[in-house]
């Protein structure tokens, strides 16, 4: 496993005082609902710098790991969902509760073929969401266009946790000294995006 450097560890940390202030600040004002799925996105992305800081990348070998980098996506994406598509709100909730079931119960019990492809299925689905929704929104002019930026985090978002989840799945999209090299600065070009994204519709 490759070592954390201190660069690593300050990029980590700047992500989560970054993760700390959108949970503080930039998600006031919501509904209870968007604000909790909103609050859990962003405090597991915190919890879990803090940890990769503390433990290093060894943190990464535990089992939980793919579970954890599904939580992330879609709890973000059932919060823009909820905010912005209130009407599909249930149907959504109850496909990311499913889908996070699948993806932890096939982490253990099926975590070959079927376990890959429920994980990009599930994945997909959540980073077409956090991706598509606000640059969509924002070129219809429903949104100001900075939103679009959530749209970019998405994208990161999706990467990273694609490339996590795959190499814990024991099919690396690139090879894990890579993944783990660029984990860190990906990281916080997500955390940035989003910061300022979501505090465009607030201007």
């Amino acid at each position: 496993m490759k070592k954390m450097s201190a660069l690593d560890r300050i990029l980590l940390l700047v992500t989560g005082v970054l993760a700390a202030y959108q949970i503080v600040v930039g998600i006031d004002g919501l509904s209870t609902l968007p604000t909790a799925a909103y609050t859990i996105a962003f405090g597991v992305l915190l919890v879990a710098g803090l940890l990769l800081i503390i433990f290093g990348f060894d943190v990464l070998d535990s089992p939980l790991v793919v579970i954890v980098a599904a939580i992330i996506p879609l709890s973000l994406s059932l919060g823009l969902v909820t905010q912005y598509l209130p009407t599909l709100t249930m149907l959504y909730a109850a496909f990311a509760f499913a889908g996070l079931t699948a993806i932890a119960v096939t982490r253990f019990a099926a975590p070959g073929r079927v376990g890959t492809i429920v994980l990009a299925v599930v994945h997909g689905i959540a980073g077409l969401i956090i991706f598509g929704l606000p640059i969509l929104f924002s070129l219809q002019g429903r949104t100001p266009i900075g939103f679009a930026l959530v749209g970019v985090g998405g994208a990161l978002i999706g990467l990273g946790g694609l490339m996590l989840a795959f190499l814990k799945a024991g099919k690396p999209i690139l090879s894990q000294n890579i993944i783990l090299a660029a984990l860190p600065g990906l990281l916080l070009l997500m955390m940035a995006a989003f910061v300022a994204g979501f505090a465009a519709p607030l201007r």
